[in-house]
């Protein structure tokens, strides 16, 4: 089980958002996979992942080449067993070059409580190091750190 379980309240789905993205800011993509189940299906952006090795795999690379990743998730919407989320994240890749990459997700989790389905559609924006917004050290984002909304994003 991998509480907050649906079906979700304001409060159960905020927190069960919070949650993904503190997970993923972990940048440690066998923990990232537990909370999906044996046989999650993803789509992220033109790439189609099934299961928990493919999505450790998929991780794996993106965090390879995805330096300084920082992420803040908000919820969107939710019903039942259905949360969906905007969210932004800054990373450089290996020439040093800045984007922030803004997206949108729609998630459906099982009875326990892990994602069986994950749709994701995100766009790239360059931007200069010194216009990035979203600075906090590596790890959760502290909970003093403005959301995506006070940041304007």
């Amino acid at each position: 089980m991998r509480p907050p379980l649906p079906p979700f309240t304001h409060e159960s789905a905020t927190e069960k958002v919070r949650l993904a993205e503190n997970g993923w800011n972990s940048q440690d993509a066998v923990k990232v996979s537990m909370a999906y189940t044996p046989n999650s299906v993803w789509r992220n952006r033109a790439t189609f992942v099934t299961g928990r090795e493919e999505i450790v795999s998929f991780l794996t690379h993106k965090w390879e080449t995805e330096h300084e990743y920082r992420l803040i998730k908000e919820l969107f919407a939710f019903h039942e067993n259905r949360i969906s989320v905007r969210y932004a994240y800054e990373y450089h890749n290996h020439a040093g070059n800045w984007f922030r990459a803004y997206g949108n997700e729609n998630w459906v989790f099982d009875e326990n409580g892990l994602m069986s389905h994950r749709y994701a559609s995100i766009n790239d924006l360059e931007i200069l190091e010194s216009d990035r917004k979203i600075t906090f050290p590596k790890g959760a984002r502290p909970q003093n750190y403005p959301s995506l909304s006070e940041l304007g994003l």
